[in-house]
């Protein structure tokens, strides 16, 4: 896992205005401890089910890879950095600059071309390396999506108006992880540079077979595990502002130590574009109020209503293109309503009248069948 990185006087950098050059900080007196599980393959077989409306998942990998084009020098990632200059092990390095006999630092990556670094370094670094690793199942309370977004401004709108996170009903997080946008500036990806869609659950390019038994997987999946809050959660950019992958790095801290605890009723609405599900109205961890602007994106001048609504419209769009692959016969009836609603511009309350939301503590333990015989009703 990321560690948060402080400033030379304990301070947190939240973000960069990328008009301005304006910083804005925060102050956190201390940060969680975290055991890592996974990289990014965890494995859910039903063997390690409990039935108890979570799901429970196991590391599918023996070794991580992991990129690292994010750590530009000396410090960026300490932890990363001691366990791959002192392995307990040979490592096998990607994309980076060294020597034979000499010590592979992360932060050294190749160029492509004279002045410009190799987009995506990578090391394999054996999960048994890792210090205080969990090898067993572990109960998942929440699943977070991540999208990477650009900026945004009224002049030039793009869907880059995810505010710091949101939390998602689950038919919505079905969506997203149907149409599982690659996003902005994703080192992976050789692209034209527009918003294009990985699919199903963002592990599409690695998958076998047909799209629809995916998303009847994914939406059954969603519907055994009520008890699970899904959240939305941005990175390289709010708005106007370059804050890297802050957001995740924050709701981590923050959702952490709220554990089981709900969230206060006046601090979330649903957000202006449905598509996002619910925004925060307010969010101070250990003491340091987030400033609106990282919450609701249309609280940036630079941005404001106007151009809120143009980047809601290009995320409308590419939902509804995108989601035209999915209408099958095969698909499930279920899933067939919550892309209807979808393509009708469907408010919160529509998408949490489909399947109930864990985040209002309403849960239902409710079969795929049972909503499968109220989806042929409503056909």
């Amino acid at each position: 896992h990321q560690h948060i990185i402080r400033e030379a006087d304990g301070r947190v950098l939240l973000g960069r205005s990328k008009l301005t050059s304006e910083e804005r900080y925060i102050t956190i007196p201390r940060f969680c401890t975290f055991n890592s599980v996974a990289d990014d393959m965890a494995f859910c077989h039903p063997s390690v089910q409990k039935k108890d409306g979570k799901l429970r998942i196991i590391d599918a990998e023996n070794a991580w890879f992991i990129r690292v084009d994010s750590i530009k020098q000396y410090g960026d990632d300490p932890s990363l950095e001691k366990n791959t200059i002192n392995p307990l092990s040979p490592l096998l390095f990607l994309n980076i600059e060294t020597q034979p006999g000499a010590t592979a630092l992360i932060w050294n990556h190749i160029q492509d071309e004279p002045g410009k670094p190799c987009p995506n370094p990578r090391v394999i670094l054996p999960r048994k390396s890792v210090p205080n690793v969990v090898n067993r199942p572990v109960s998942v309370d929440i699943r977070s999506f991540g999208i990477r977004t650009p900026v945004c401004t009224k002049e030039n709108p793009s869907y880059g108006i995810v505010g710091l996170f949101h939390v998602l009903p689950p038919a919505l997080a079905w969506l997203w992880r149907l149409v599982a946008p690659r996003g902005h500036n994703n080192p992976s990806i050789v692209g034209s540079g527009n918003m294009e869609s990985e699919g199903v659950g963002s592990y599409w390019p690695f998958a076998t077979g047909k799209r629809i038994p995916h998303a009847n997987m994914l939406l059954k999946q969603i519907i055994d595990t009520p008890r699970t809050t899904f959240t939305l959660v941005p990175n390289q950019n709010i708005g106007v502002w370059e804050v890297g992958f802050k957001p995740q790095l924050l709701m981590r801290e923050y959702l952490t130590r709220r554990g089981a605890a709900r969230l206060k009723n006046d601090q979330y609405q649903p957000a202006r574009c449905p598509l996002l599900g619910y925004e925060l109205n307010y969010l101070t961890l250990e003491g340091s109020k987030i400033p609106s602007r990282f919450l609701k994106v249309y609280n940036q001048p630079e941005i404001g209503l106007e151009g809120y609504d143009a980047g809601a419209e290009i995320l409308r769009e590419f939902f509804k293109t995108e989601l035209q692959k999915y209408l099958k016969a095969d698909l499930l009836q279920t899933g067939k309503r919550i892309i209807d609603a979808c393509m009708s511009n469907a408010t919160i309350e529509e998408y949490n009248e489909i399947i109930p939301m864990s985040f209002e503590y309403e849960y239902s333990f409710n079969r795929i069948e049972d909503y499968e015989q109220s989806s042929y009703k409503y056909v």
